[in-house]
């Protein structure tokens, strides 16, 4: 295959990447989208081969192919969809990495024959591609939970950081001044101790925006590899998700109803929580799910407000259940849905997916919340903080200034929980003490099956 025609593939394999994320903007065609995704990908992959085959190395390719598939097919198709945002941080990671090692590599086998520029862009692809890599292992164990979900911050925090990133920026001018394998592997080392310093002040509730950072930061990465490599599939698949990845991070920053720099290092300026209330014990109204059928049924119109929690009991099939049995009644009902619920971007919309809830009756905040003051029931399952209303009223909370969904202004709030414990951005929730709030305790599961049993018997 000669070079045109190599560069015409890859040039359709780039547009398929673009229909890819153009059909993943909208739930409807996400999966047409992401179909197409895996067909550029497939065709950019072909097309190495056909162009450039490396018959000497051929059989470590095919084996460290069959390898990864081995890994991720069965990963991907077993993952539960609680589990997703730890697998997407993962598979990140794992992307920036390999770039950084395929750039470290092209670095040695050139030698002193690298230009200036190939140089500047190696330094560039490990520098990036470490702290990506570094970095979503932190948010991993944080979304696992096998480490504190909290900020993790420590005394003179902000000026280790400072001076790691100085060093780094340092050790960049070293390895371009001076071409060697001692420089560029130190260059590596601080970079992977960088992201580590770059994610541990960021709290629970702000991860989704780091992995979406991080996804930016990957894709900036395989498109300077790609500069490396001389290959323009790499430049294209890269700046599409930098550009893509950068532009999320943008509005789901401001979802937050905060500035990237303050997600990312506010934790170091946090003023200390007021917990003078804390371990006391507190009244709350707490009912059954005939109580709850009772309400509903004298409903008009109805709310429901998806978390992780929904996504952890797996209860979306029978959540849908519960809707189409109150539309059945004549209740109007709607599915408020925050940016950032969830452990990342769309969570909530593509577990609703699965369970086929019409894409109509998914209401983004700014629409739903002018409806909640004529709203007869809002029903909050697993959802804490993004309805929290320490957002609005708590100056110096975790997630003071982020926009919630103003469930308070329903007649009667419902929520769904296995137990008080506080949610993933560990603040209390004083809406669970308001007494128009009903408690529904146990797995959400099982609860709403309850729940819509009794009201098939109304």
């Amino acid at each position: 295959m000669n070079r045109t025609m190599y560069d015409l593939i890859g040039l359709a394999a780039g547009v398929c990447f673009i229909l890819a994320l153009k059909g993943l903007s909208h739930p409807k065609t996400a999966r047409r989208g992401n179909l197409i995704g895996a067909l550029g990908a497939t065709i950019a992959t072909l097309v190495v081969f056909a162009y450039n085959a490396p018959l000497n190395n051929l059989g470590w390719i095919i084996g460290a192919i069959a390898v990864g598939s081995l890994i991720g097919v069965p990963a991907a198709r077993k993952v539960q969809m609680t589990q997703m945002p730890q697998l997407v941080a993962l598979f990140n990671g794992v992307g920036g990495g390999a770039a950084a090692l395929v750039a470290i590599v092209e670095y040695l086998a050139l030698g002193a024959d690298a230009s200036t520029a190939v140089v500047i862009f190696t330094v560039f692809t490990v520098v990036v591609g470490c702290v990506s890599f570094s970095g979503s292992i932190i948010t991993f164990l944080k979304l696992q939970e096998l480490m504190t979900t909290r900020p993790v911050v420590f005394p003179g925090g902000r000026f280790v950081i400072a001076a790691t990133l100085a060093a780094v920026f340092g050790v960049s001018g070293w390895v371009v001044v001076e071409l060697g394998t001692t420089p560029l592997l130190v260059l590596a080392a601080l970079s992977l101790l960088f992201g580590v310093l770059f994610v541990l002040p960021v709290g629970g509730a702000d991860v989704p925006i780091v992995i979406s950072l991080l996804n930016a930061f990957t894709g900036l990465t395989v498109a300077a590899s790609g500069y490396v490599l001389d290959s323009t599939l790499l430049i294209i698949a890269g700046t599409l998700v930098g550009a893509s990845g950068t532009i999320l991070t943008r509005l789901m920053a401001d979802a937050m109803g905060r500035s990237l720099f303050g997600t990312l290092f506010g934790a170091f300026t946090a003023k200390p929580q007021d917990v003078s209330a804390a371990g006391e014990e507190r009244p709350v109204r707490s009912g059954s799910p005939d109580d709850v059928a009772i309400l509903l049924n004298y409903a008009r119109r109805v709310v429901i407000v998806p978390g992780f929690g929904l996504a952890v009991a797996q209860a979306q099939h029978t959540v849908r259940e519960l809707a189409d049995l109150m539309i059945s009644k004549g209740i109007d009902v709607a599915y408020g849905i925050h940016p950032v619920a969830g452990r990342m971007p769309g969570h909530m919309n593509v577990l609703l997916a699965e369970a086929n809830v019409p894409y109509d009756q998914l209401a983004e905040m700014d629409e739903v919340n002018p409806t909640f003051g004529q709203t007869d029931v809002a029903i909050v399952i697993g959802a804490n903080d993004v309805v929290n209303p320490a957002a609005q009223t708590t100056p110096g909370c975790p997630i003071y200034g982020m926009p919630i969904l103003e469930v308070s202004n329903a007649a009667n709030v419902i929520f769904l929980k296995r137990s008080m414990r506080p949610g993933f951005a560990g603040i209390e929730n004083e809406l669970l003490y308001d007494p128009k709030t009903m408690l529904l305790f146990g797995d959400a599961k099982a609860s709403l099956t309850k729940v819509v049993s009794a009201l098939k018997a109304l």
